[in-house]
């Protein structure tokens, strides 16, 4: 099994550095900071840095199909408009308790949106994956999840590939495409002997999942069909979050990471902690879609 290293990209200081997503169109490159409550972005064409506070948590950011973005927040998904720096809340979270919030999210080829939840206190069979529809119906797709986390698709799209974090595993489902449905969920890759826990998620052209290991310090990649591990990135942060492709040939691999939870031995030996990394690849990644296409 080959192994190759990561290297430093931007350097921040992210709490909890999570849910990365290349616009190829504006070359800009976004992810967000959950416990920060922060959008961060970088724009390749102006090689410039930027940041927005939302003002409470935020698990996801998906570019839409006319300017701005969709954001899933602590209460809801909303749009906002760069420019005004403005939110409008287009989906409330059916929450009374206030013991949940969004976390991962991606849109399809369809221009729909899937994102799920967690339960901020770890409670099982709480949390859900949802599809948000172009027309703004929203669809519960998997119930009973504890900490909906990476979803990915396949190269055609027939397969959808989910990961519920404490349960160590990747599940694939058939996938139609035409109804936005998932059907037949079975285990892909089992994660039991791995370091750390499955957390984002991305696939390439080749049909493999690129996975990030929290609290195991890496990003590995699998075949889904053997359930065979292929190839492992070692990044310089134990809590490693998130990654996506990313560049003119989607052939770069972004890694997003985390400080919390660190201690100060910690924080010493891996100072770069919440940073985003990079490592170049030989394989081609899958193309973000957009909100409402």
């Amino acid at each position: 099994m080959e192994r190759v290293d990561a290297s430093l990209w931007i350097r921040v200081r992210n709490t909890l550095g999570e849910g990365p997503c290349w616009d190829a169109e504006l070359k800009r490159f976004y992810w967000v900071d959950i416990e920060g409550h922060t959008l961060w972005w970088y724009d390749e064409k102006e090689d410039e840095l930027s940041s927005f506070d939302m003002g409470q948590q935020l698990g996801f950011v998906v570019p839409k199909v006319t300017d701005g973005v969709v954001v899933g927040l602590k209460d809801g998904i909303y749009e906002w408009d760069e420019i005004f720096r403005e939110l409008d809340k287009i989906v409330e979270l059916d929450d009374p308790e206030g013991e949940l919030r969004f976390n991962d999210g991606k849109a399809d080829p369809y221009g729909r949106l899937f994102a799920g939840t967690l339960h901020l206190q770890d409670q099982e069979g709480q949390a859900t994956l949802y599809r948000l529809d172009r027309d703004g119906t929203t669809t519960e797709l998997l119930r009973g999840l504890t900490l909906s986390n990476g979803l990915t698709w396949s190269p055609d799209h027939s397969v959808f590939y989910h990961i519920d974090t404490p349960t160590k595993t990747i599940r694939k489902y058939d996938f139609d495409l035409r109804t936005g449905t998932l059907s037949n969920g079975t285990v892909a890759v089992d994660f039991e002997a791995e370091e750390g826990f499955p957390d984002g998620m991305t696939s390439d052209v080749d049909g493999c999942l690129w996975v990030a290991h929290y609290a195991g310090g890496k990003v590995s990649r699998w075949d889904p069909e053997t359930g065979e591990k292929l190839l492992e990135v070692n990044v310089p942060a134990p809590n490693v979050t998130s990654c996506c492709f990313i560049g003119d040939g989607l052939n770069r691999l972004a890694i997003t990471t985390a400080r919390e939870g660190m201690d100060e031995s910690a924080l010493e030996k891996y100072p770069d902690a919440g940073s985003v990394f990079l490592v170049d690849t030989n394989v081609k990644g899958m193309p973000l879609y957009r909100f409402g296409r």
